[in-house]
């Protein structure tokens, strides 16, 4: 009986030899045949987009962008605005508008908004809210309102800063806000030398519930 003779294996054009890897032709292939793995993105620090509060009217009080998603001040106006024309009216904390996750609160006459990107998890950024309102609960000793806010704006902008710096989440508990801020305004005031004496007075005893006598300082 004549033996059978061994031959290559042949392979379709643009196959790698071997059957364990793909060409590049294969490759993009296999992309183009499975969009859902478009959807899975590497997880990153950075967050949290935007943090604005508005009043009843829609007016910006404060707002901190963190990213050029809106580079300039009248689109970042208009996102804003559009934001609270789909969300003053609704009972829902979570809105998905102009592919950007925006989680929302309301007192009285404010409301707080955190925004991420469209695959960010929610529970995430509904922990920024919560710490921020908390903090400024806080702060505001319970009197959360406009004109309260307005008359401590220089610590609402260091509770901020404090729970979010360039988009990545800091901080998230309100009791360490609130000692972290304490710290910073006493320990380093020449950094801070925008912050009058009589801003001072109103806003650090409303963080450490002390005395003003008991603060350094003139008032």
């Amino acid at each position: 009986m004549q033996r059978a003779e061994a031959r290559p294996r042949q392979h379709p054009e643009g196959a790698a030899p071997g059957g364990g890897g793909a060409g590049p032709g294969a490759a993009a292939a296999a992309g183009a045949m499975d969009p859902a793995g478009q959807l899975f993105q590497e997880p990153s620090l950075y967050t949290v987009k935007a943090i604005f509060i508005l009043d009843n009217d829609g007016q910006r009080l404060l707002a901190k962008y963190y990213d050029d998603t809106f580079p300039s001040m009248k689109e970042q106006k208009a996102f804003e605005k559009n934001v609270f024309n789909k969300t003053h009216k609704t009972d829902s904390e979570i809105a998905f508008l102009e592919g950007l996750t925006i989680v929302y609160k309301s007192s009285i006459d404010l409301f707080f908004y955190v925004v991420g990107s469209s695959h960010e998890n929610e529970l995430m950024l509904m922990a920024v809210l919560t710490c921020l309102f908390d903090s400024l609960n806080h702060m505001l000793r319970k009197n959360v309102e406009k004109r309260s806010l307005l008359d401590n704006m220089d610590g609402a902008f260091l509770v901020v800063d404090e729970i979010v710096d360039g988009g990545v989440i800091l901080e998230s508990d309100p009791q360490q806000v609130i000692q972290k801020v304490n710290f910073r305004t006493i320990s380093e005031p020449a950094a801070y030398g925008w912050m009058t004496a009589l801003s001072l007075s109103k806003v650090l005893p409303r963080f450490c519930n002390l005395p003003k006598s008991k603060l350094n300082g003139p008032y």
